[in-house]
């Protein structure tokens, strides 16, 4: 490729540096917790219209997204909550690049424990902060900028690209579900996630599960004949403790070096009882289990639901009154596509070629829509986003400016390269 095009398109994206920030700070001031996206959407879809990519927009199709395979219960449908794609067609001859990112993110509550108002895009010691400023509105902004810089540095592409900008996905994924079942597919893709500029051809998968316990009522005064739930769901809590104990040691994934940060298999919410003077004879228990790539996710489940019999067996009041295993809510698989491939050397190779440096090749600690294109649509997707895992879903957070125009550059690059352009 043109060395000259490469520089002209470097010193765009360099000169409309301003434009850039101003643009993400816009996208982050403009609430979009799951469920609520519809403005975000309207705002992303009219920026590409304006400069001059073909928009696609839909609204999901419950009933017809309720009999795929990867579907996922969910509460809430989707009418006003659009999908969107849009493309930058090319001159014909390329390889296509299919671009994904969510805008949706998690609640804010009231603020508590912000610093400034979650919306408020403010910009401090060379941050940009807010809701959704590193998951992931940093990384759909980088996809669309660097199309934009492309356009305006005069690059026609052989390839085409897709810009797919989805809802749902802090939830389901359905988003992007729903985007490979209307057809969207490419020769490869680039999922901006969060990933500190880590380069990460693979991601975990997550199973949210309850388990509920029952006791043996009993009035206040006679209590020490009943059967405590909070008694019981602590045995339950030690059990899970002793599956992921279990799986940290005999777990392993050449990306996932650190299985202790790897595997999580935790209680994460423990209710007992509902009354402060009445016994607690019941008890629901929430969590969640991470898999890594290459793990039988049935059998992972199944090894939840084996732990807690193989624990109730042993007691004197659960072998006869069981816990109850449930699998609710989230619920992705691990996906992963070769460390060798083509999409993964040359976002790294952009990346060196960029900051001098060698990329950290991993995997990214925490599930994401790319199982639903390397599943689903044929789409080898890498993971390549601004923001850091580390801050997602955290009360103050940010992404670098420096780390995002760096992945605008590297995006742009991957695009002019991956497509092929025209001389």
């Amino acid at each position: 490729m043109s060395s000259a095009t490469r520089q002209k398109i470097l010193e765009t994206i360099e000169n409309n540096q301003d434009v850039s920030v101003k643009f993400l700070q816009e996208m982050i001031a403009i609430p979009s917790v799951t469920g609520d996206e519809a403005a975000i959407q309207a705002f992303v879809a009219d920026y590409m219209n304006k400069i001059g990519l073909d928009v696609d927009m839909w609204e999901t199709d419950w009933e017809e997204l309720k009999k795929h395979p990867g579907y996922r219960p969910v509460a809430m449908g989707y009418e006003g909550r659009p999908n969107i794609v849009a493309t930058f067609k090319g001159t014909g001859g390329g390889r296509s690049l299919l671009l994904n990112g969510h805008t949706d993110v998690i609640p804010v509550g009231n603020g508590e424990g912000w610093s400034d108002n979650p919306w408020s895009a403010k910009i401090e010691n060379g941050r940009i902060y807010g809701r959704g400023a590193a998951d992931m509105k940093s990384g759909v902004a980088s996809h669309i900028l660097a199309v934009e810089y492309l356009k305006k540095a005069g690059v026609k592409l052989k390839g085409d690209v897709y810009i797919n900008v989805v809802i749902d996905e802090e939830v389901s994924g359905h988003g992007t579900l729903d985007t490979v079942m209307r057809g969207y597919k490419a020769d490869a893709g680039i999922s901006g996630e969060t990933s500190d500029l880590a380069v990460q051809p693979a991601c975990i998968g997550r199973i949210w599960f309850e388990i509920a316990v029952q006791g043996k009522p009993a009035g206040i005064q006679k209590r020490y004949e009943g059967i405590s739930g909070i008694d019981l769901g602590n045995k339950v809590v030690q059990a899970v403790k002793e599956l992921e104990d279990h799986r940290v040691a005999t777990v392993r994934h050449p990306l996932y070096p650190n299985a202790l940060d790897s595997l999580p298999c935790i209680i994460g919410s423990f209710q007992a009882g509902n009354y402060p003077s009445a016994f607690p004879d019941t008890a629901l228990l929430k969590g969640s289990i991470g898999t890594v790539p290459g793990e039988d996710h049935e059998g992972v489940k199944k090894s939840l639901v084996d732990k807690i019999n193989e624990m109730a067996a042993q007691d004197p009041w659960m072998k006869d009154h069981p816990p109850v295993v449930r699998f609710v809510g989230y619920d992705a698989q691990a996906s992963e596509i070769p460390v060798d491939h083509p999409i993964v050397d040359l976002v790294s190779k952009n990346y060196t070629e960029l900051t001098g440096k060698q990329p950290v090749i991993s995997g990214r600690q925490g599930a994401a829509d790319t199982r639903f294109l390397n599943l689903y649509a044929d789409t080898p997707t890498v993971i390549f986003g601004p923001g850091s895992t580390a801050v997602m879903h955290a009360n103050d957070e940010y992404v670098s400016i420096e780390d995002y125009i760096t992945s605008i550059k590297v995006m742009a690059l991957c695009i002019y390269d991956w497509c092929g352009a025209e001389n």
